[in-house]
């Protein structure tokens, strides 16, 4: 390869363009259409969803990658399954995939979980990664945002360091947090629902029920992916992803028609 000579850039323009173009975006989204919580594949495709229709999104997920059990596949062996008729999102992002038996099919995870990721992306969601979920915004009975903290704080001791959080609106809240079902929690948390629990694997139900019971559990909150099991004791289904990328596309579908687009 040739030598290259790159542009001359100091190491504090670098520090201010990172800054600079942060604040700007951050500002811009302190209110939004709709916060999803999670970036997991639900929150990802809902997320995806509504970016594309030109609905304000923004997404927050507490780790620094994106994907949840996506990204990982089956008892970290990176290969993920879909069942009929999941896998036309495959299609949809251009996810290469295998029919290992009849309805049943097999993908690489990275592979489909990069694909999901650029799409939201590219369709215009924006992602806030490492930001933890601390409360929710209630206003006149109606979730009406979410209450954020870096998730490195949570790592602080509070006799050190009581760093308090800050609040981002938005018309409504989805729950993609998967089995945690963080945002129903708070809800819980002040009596105002009464999560089920997850129950136990049973795959051949678990999908339809999941795509099913995705709705607006309360005022201004829909719940998607395992945060649906998790909140009505609907059982889970280990690491076949089709309920999750087609709960999102519903939620998504239902955050539309809330706000009349």
């Amino acid at each position: 390869m040739r030598s290259v000579e790159f542009s001359h850039v100091s190491e504090s323009q670098i520090t201010r363009a990172i800054v600079d173009e942060f604040a700007k975006e951050f500002e811009s989204y302190v209110e939004s259409d709709v916060i999803i919580v999670g970036g997991g594949p639900s929150g990802l495709m809902a997320g995806k969803e509504l970016a594309s229709k030109g609905v304000k999104v923004v997404l927050i997920e507490r780790n620094n990658y994106l994907g949840g059990g996506f990204w990982l596949g089956g008892f970290l062996m990176k290969k993920l399954t879909v069942r009929a008729p999941a896998e036309s999102i495959l299609d949809e992002l251009g996810v290469p995939y295998k029919e290992y038996s009849k309805g049943l099919y097999v993908a690489d995870a990275p592979h489909a979980c990069s694909k999901l990721i650029a799409a939201t992306c590219d369709a215009g969601a924006k992602i806030l990664n490492m930001v933890s979920l601390d409360d929710v915004v209630l206003h006149n009975e109606q979730v009406s945002g979410v209450v954020v903290n870096w998730t490195a704080v949570s790592a602080i001791p509070h006799e050190i360091a009581a760093i308090d959080p800050v609040s981002l609106e938005s018309k409504l809240v989805i729950d993609a947090t998967g089995h945690d079902a963080s945002v129903v929690k708070k809800l819980e948390e002040r009596g105002l629902f009464k999560t089920r629990g997850q129950g136990a694997m049973w795959v051949e139900k678990s999908e339809n029920l999941v795509v099913a019971h995705v709705s607006e559990l309360y005022p201004g909150l829909i719940v998607t992916g395992m945060a649906v099991s998790t909140a009505y004791g609907l059982p889970r289904m280990g690491p076949t992803f089709g309920a999750m990328l087609l709960s999102g596309k519903r939620a998504a579908e239902i955050a539309i028609e809330k706000l009349k687009l």
